[in-house]
């Protein structure tokens, strides 16, 4: 059921950041992210606080439990630092990907 939620949310053609609203990691991610002039529904941010399950799913999954969680198509890229690391490289890969205007 977990696997399914995840899934639900992520797509090919869109960002998607599962969050904790009180993370500051998470809100810099956030606020990284929204510079850019991302389509309608290409930009996604879906806050799992209690949700435990879907930590231990990334945990599985990822290898990694903590959040953000940065969703970059299909793709986990990692968490904050590593989405600061690409940021270079976003303008081209969203562009790429269909999700800016």
């Amino acid at each position: 059921m977990v696997d399914a939620f995840v899934k639900s949310k992520i797509r090919d053609d869109k960002v998607t950041l599962f969050i904790k609203g009180s993370c500051p990691y998470c809100r810099n991610a956030v606020a990284l992210l929204q510079k850019f002039n991302f389509l309608p529904g290409h930009l996604e941010v879906v806050d799992i606080t209690g949700m435990e399950d879907v930590q231990d799913y990334f945990q599985r999954t990822t290898g990694q439990r903590t959040v953000p969680r940065v969703f970059i198509g299909r793709t986990c890229i990692g968490g904050f630092s590593d989405l600061q690391n690409l940021y270079q490289q976003l303008p081209g890969m969203l562009q790429k990907m269909g999700a800016l205007q």
